[in-house]
């Protein structure tokens, strides 16, 4: 086990109990914490409330697809690594499910070393330079989950480290305060605008130079707001 993959968590969506089964033992055994889910929908719930490090989709699965789950988490926001399993191995399937946002595309029947070494090889492509992220006088650590603004430590509830993450690691990307409400707090959670107004007070009031004249969290008139750098 290494330090690499001890503390870092992957979700495995796939209606194949065998498959399901198999391969979460063998990511446990390597080091990784491993989530499950059977179905598309609860692929989506879990990607979006447990913020996995790595989610391994099956396209073929019961109430929602692979390639469905995939362009709805894109469509949130998440930029969670997706290694994509399908036993479709046409060049068509592979451009759609890479278009749509997956890291890597593997064809079943598959050899187990081969995943594995692909799962470390996405995590380390997509976690060696994006797990610092700078803005202004701030660095937030994605990895160690902590933020430090002028060398000092910031203070933030897991709620509000989950909304940094979101915008921090979409800048540019306009969100409603639905999007919000559910790439933050969860799929199906029920908030209000209020709830997303009230955080974004509090992230300006902890990151910006002037709440008042935003620079980084901005409000966008009539669609909801947005990150810069």
């Amino acid at each position: 086990m290494s330090d690499e993959t001890k503390k870092l968590k992957i979700l495995v969506a796939e209606d194949d109990l065998s498959i399901l089964t198999g391969l979460s033992m063998n990511l446990r055994f390597e080091g990784y914490d491993v989530l499950q889910a059977q179905d598309g929908r609860s692929a989506l719930q879990k990607a979006i409330d447990e913020a996995p490090d790595l989610l391994v989709l099956d396209v073929m699965m019961p109430q929602m697809n692979g390639f469905e789950v995939l362009q709805e988490l894109r469509n949130r926001g998440s930029a969670v690594p997706v290694v994509v399993l399908s036993a479709k191995g046409l060049e068509a399937d592979k451009i759609v499910g890479l278009n749509l946002g997956a890291d890597d595309y593997v064809v079943k029947p598959f050899a187990l070393q081969e995943l594995l070494a692909r799962i470390r090889a996405v995590l380390r492509r997509r976690y060696r330079d994006e797990d610092i992220v700078k803005f202004s006088d701030t660095v937030v650590d994605l990895r160690a989950k902590t933020v430090a603004r002028a060398g000092a430590p910031v203070e933030l509830t897991a709620q509000e480290f989950k909304l940094l993450t979101l915008f921090v690691t979409n800048p540019g990307k306009t969100y409603s305060r639905d999007e919000l409400l559910s790439g933050a707090w969860g799929y199906g959670y029920e908030g209000t605008a209020r709830t997303v107004d009230n955080f974004i007070s509090q992230l300006r009031s902890k990151f910006e130079p002037d709440p008042d004249k935003p620079r980084h969290f901005k409000t966008v008139r009539g669609l909801g707001y947005r990150f810069d750098a």
